[in-house]
């Protein structure tokens, strides 16, 4: 005699919404450098600019960077515990 096994029906995929989130930061970044560089006048004034920073602007601008990625990944995890926590109380039909 066998006995009946009980199928779960598969979960759908999950929406990585992590790598959405990254992929529309890093194209915007993306964007924005191509469009500075597409034209010479815009090249010459963000040489000018860069090479006009003092290293206190440049430390201001690193520590901006940082706390942007900081601010992105801690968006990206809040949207994955926000989508496990559905997934737990809502199971599968």
């Amino acid at each position: 005699m066998s006995t009946p096994t009980i199928v779960e029906a598969p979960s759908p995929p999950r929406t990585r919404w992590a790598a959405i989130i990254w992929g529309l930061l890093f194209a915007a970044i993306a964007a924005v450098a191509l469009w500075m560089l597409a034209d010479a006048d815009r090249r010459d004034t963000v040489a000018d600019g860069l090479l006009a920073l003092t290293p206190t602007t440049i430390v201001t601008i690193l520590l901006l960077t940082v706390g942007v990625l900081i601010l992105v990944g801690g968006a990206a995890g809040l949207i994955r515990r926000a989508q496990r926590k559905l997934a737990t109380a809502s199971p599968a039909e």
